[in-house]
């Protein structure tokens, strides 16, 4: 713990010194602000038939690309860009989230980079957002954004929301917020946004805690921060990983067959039951969960609400306060990096 403090203490000491350059204590001739735009892919990226917002193909531009469509960034902050990979973000895998936290922390170190702003694709794009927030160590600002239509589209929305990323990332004030997300002028934590219909354009979501701030044109006005550990406040050192551990999500509906259980469990270090109302499922699946000796942490498929210990079906398995299923299996993967102790799991998914 006590490098990953250190490092976070000297790269907000290193914020601060620039925090005070914005405010006018140098001269004018301080060097401007750089953001470094890390690209994945993702619909932002998408081509398809002209004016249409199906049936394209995404990940089809480079950042280069995506940069000549939103010329107004130059005036916001200097830009560096970089091809993380150019994929769907169905197609994302823990080495590529591996590759992206160890290029940005690598990144933070530099004095004259300010912030960062990764492109992605809206599907995975909560769960990405929120294993950065996990497990990165640097306070300055990363943010996360994509678009729901493809570049090819009628009135895209992806230059916009690029440009608000930047201007976010670029703001002072957004700094040691933890990883945030961009989109449709809105701005939302990591832990809460969660992506909530197949086509609007105001998709993501922040759930019962709702956005956290709101982009207008250049400004921001932020109304929340969460209180939940993140970026050089956890414990979790991605640094020297090549993979992270395996785990499944069961969905729990009528009829579920618990033997999928026992399969999944065979090739899983850990599980995430979705279950129904808050955490329930039927007694059988119970019954398997019970002869399991790898740690299983139970969230809802209701999409809100806090799963509670006292309420739980099956006393061995850990609540998952109130992450989604997909969510609670990014934090699960991270933990298993640590421990296998179900206390210790179980206190992890109260702070983070």
């Amino acid at each position: 713990m006590a490098p990953t403090s250190l490092l976070y203490a000297q790269d907000n000491a290193q914020g601060a010194a620039r925090s005070s350059v914005a405010s006018g204590a140098v001269s004018q001739g301080a060097r401007r602000k750089k953001v470094v735009i890390l690209a994945t892919g993702g619909t932002i990226a998408g081509v398809g038939e002209e004016g249409k917002s199906t049936g394209y193909a995404s990940g089809q531009l480079s950042v280069d690309d995506l940069l000549k469509d939103v010329p107004q960034l130059s005036q916001v902050a200097d830009v560096e860009a970089y091809q993380v990979c150019n994929v769907n973000s169905d197609d994302i895998t823990a080495p590529i989230w591996l590759d992206l936290a160890r290029t940005i922390d690598d990144m933070s170190l530099r004095s004259d980079v300010t912030g960062f702003v990764v492109t992605h694709g809206t599907d995975t794009m909560d769960e990405t957002a929120y294993f950065l927030n996990l497990a990165l160590k640097t306070g300055k600002p990363v943010v996360v954004t994509g678009s729901m239509r493809p570049s090819t589209a009628t009135s895209a929305d992806g230059p916009m929301n690029l440009y608000q990323a930047v201007v976010t990332a670029a703001a002072a004030e957004s700094r040691a917020k933890g990883v945030l997300v961009a989109f449709s002028g809105r701005l939302y934590n990591a832990r809460d946004v969660q992506k909530t219909s197949t086509h609007s354009m105001t998709t993501m979501s922040g759930g019962e805690n709702g956005s956290c701030g709101t982009i207008r044109d250049d400004k921001i006005f932020y109304t929340s921060q969460t209180t939940k550990l993140h970026t050089g406040h956890t414990e979790f050192d991605v640094s020297e990983l090549v993979d992270l551990p395996k785990v499944s999500v069961l969905y729990f509906n009528v009829d579920a067959d618990p033997d999928l259980i026992a399969f999944a469990a065979q090739r899983s270090q850990g599980l995430v039951i979705a279950g129904a109302g808050g955490g329930e499922f039927s007694q059988r699946f119970a019954r398997a969960i019970a002869a399991l000796d790898i740690p299983v942490v139970v969230s809802s498929r209701v999409g809100s609400g806090v799963i509670m210990s006292s309420t739980m079906v099956c006393k061995n398995a850990i609540p998952g306060n109130d992450l989604p299923p997909m969510k609670a299996a990014v934090l699960l993967r991270l933990a298993l990096t640590v421990t296998q102790n179900p206390a210790l799991i179980a206190r992890m998914f109260d702070v983070y």
